[in-house]
């Protein structure tokens, strides 16, 4: 069995700690693993095999170094260019394996669920492995033992004959109201749609072309036109576009012939919201969850995450307060849901906290905004052991370089030379340049820009160890 890690969301609910270009699944949100981790982690065993990884062009390096961190590695990194919901990355997937000859069965996960019952996690797992390899195309049901309007609910039928475990699908609901939420908790035998399948891919394909023909068709001619990119498939943009926005439920689950439910109590979460995230953290006598540097008097069932500075709350309950070193977001707990009409007002806005975090990580490492100006720029940069920037030069501003901590590797014009702690350099504008760290730690170094433009992309790059083309990624 092939686990298919779908990691492609933003995350946008999550807001500010969730951005863009580093969502919510590469977050260690509930501990010390991020989402994206924890779901690898859980996988474990002989039957399960190399997953295959699907992921945002933009969050390639952040994929491969959070694999490389916990000692995994992917078959395949399959790059979206842009996103076209789970319908398409699942065909690309199963294309992908068919044309090496393997019709495996498919484990479709998205990477940003907290299960912390991994035993039921497993025996679930085994259920629907015996359904699926009799041609069941299987999901993971929630059981609703509350009313929940964020979920797609499920009324499951009769048992599967020679699938113990396993129950048929009576009828789909889209998420619904309270009332009907209420209801069926009530009347009980329905299960919230977690997301989460096993299939074959014979199976999933067969079952695609008959109800989604466009989306088949133009996914067998993006990956016949993909390109194969380091340890990357990137797939084809122009052929991409033509591809029609759906989703595995809509396209291929409520249509299918043997659509199938495995039960699954496993204190799941999909850690939707900040209000969902409250419910899966630990919290003090009072019902607060917090994090960083927090002072909490008389407030009650609270969510409150610090990332740079002291947050306190006096007299107030049932509120979520999230501060990032370029934003502050206050709400009502059970208005959590609506923070996505925030994100998208920052966008129509034009505004950067919806894209990116001041500290923006990159392949070689990150870099950090400290204070900027009309004409200057400060940054904080670090650079991995052995990692170095793109050979590049800039058209409008100069640079200075002092080095903090660590060895830095400078190549400006026709010198290359070393810098050593608290020593410094100048780069003059339209001079060719490449800041590397040859030593064992990392290398830490104040960048102070100063000139008429200081854009990320006033980039001209000459070489780059990472293959990378897009100007705006320095």
């Amino acid at each position: 069995m092939i686990p298919l890690i779908l990691s492609g969301g933003s995350g946008s609910r999550l807001w500010p700690l969730s951005r863009k270009l580093y969502p919510k699944q590469f977050l260690a949100l509930t501990g010390e693993h991020t989402l994206f981790q924890q779901t690898l982690l859980r996988l474990s065993g002989e039957q399960v095999g190399k997953p295959i990884v699907v992921c945002n062009e933009e969050h390639r390096f952040i994929v491969s170094e959070q694999l490389a961190a916990i000692d995994r590695s992917a078959q395949t990194i399959l790059l979206e260019p842009f996103g076209r919901n789970t319908a398409p990355a699942v065909a690309i997937a199963a294309m992908h394996l068919l044309a090496d000859g393997r019709d495996e069965l498919l484990l479709v996960l998205p990477a940003d669920h907290v299960i912390k019952n991994q035993a039921n996690f497993h025996q679930a797992l085994d259920l629907a492995r015996t359904a699926a390899e009799q041609g069941e195309m299987v999901l993971f049901g929630i059981p609703a033992e509350q009313a929940e309007t964020g979920y797609g609910y499920i009324k499951i039928g009769a048992p599967v004959e020679g699938a113990p475990g396993t129950r048929t699908v009576e009828r789909f609901v889209e998420k619904p109201d309270l009332a009907t939420a209420e209801r069926f908790v009530a009347e009980g035998g329905y299960v919230w749609n977690s997301g989460m399948f096993v299939f074959r891919c014979s199976r999933y394909l067969e079952e695609l072309k008959k109800h989604d023909p466009d989306i088949y068709d133009t996914c067998v001619l993006a990956l016949q036109r993909s390109k194969i990119d380091l340890e990357y498939v990137r797939i084809d943009a122009s052929t991409f576009a033509c591809c029609p926005d759906n989703s595995i439920d809509y396209a291929v689950m409520e249509k299918a012939a043997r659509a199938c439910v495995v039960p699954l109590d496993a204190q799941w979460n999909d850690v939707g919201s900040w209000s969902a995230l409250w419910d899966v953290q630990t919290k003090d006598e009072q019902g607060n969850a917090s994090k960083g540097d927090v002072v909490l008097h008389d407030s009650r069932n609270c969510l409150v995450h610090s990332q740079s500075k002291l947050v306190t709350l006096v007299g107030l309950d049932d509120v979520v307060v999230v501060e990032t070193k370029d934003a502050v977001m206050v709400a009502r707990k059970d208005r959590a849901q609506d923070v996505k009409h925030l994100v998208n007002t920052l966008n129509e806005q034009g505004r950067p906290e919806a894209q990116n975090h001041c500290q923006v990580y990159r392949p070689w490492g990150s870099y950090d905004s400290v204070d900027n100006g009309s004409r200057f720029q400060v940054k904080r940069i670090v650079v991995k052991p052995g990692a170095s920037l793109s050979l590049q030069k800039h058209h409008h501003r100069a640079e200075h370089w002092i080095v903090v901590s660590g060895t830095a590797r400078v190549t400006c014009d026709d010198k290359t030379f070393l810098l050593a702690e608290n020593q410094s350099t100048y780069i003059p504008i339209a001079s060719v340049h490449r800041l590397a760290n040859p030593g064992k730690i990392p290398l830490e170094i104040i960048e102070v820009q100063s000139g008429s433009y200081l854009g990320e992309d006033d980039i001209e790059r000459f070489d780059d160890i990472y293959g990378r083309t897009d100007i705006t990624l320095n």
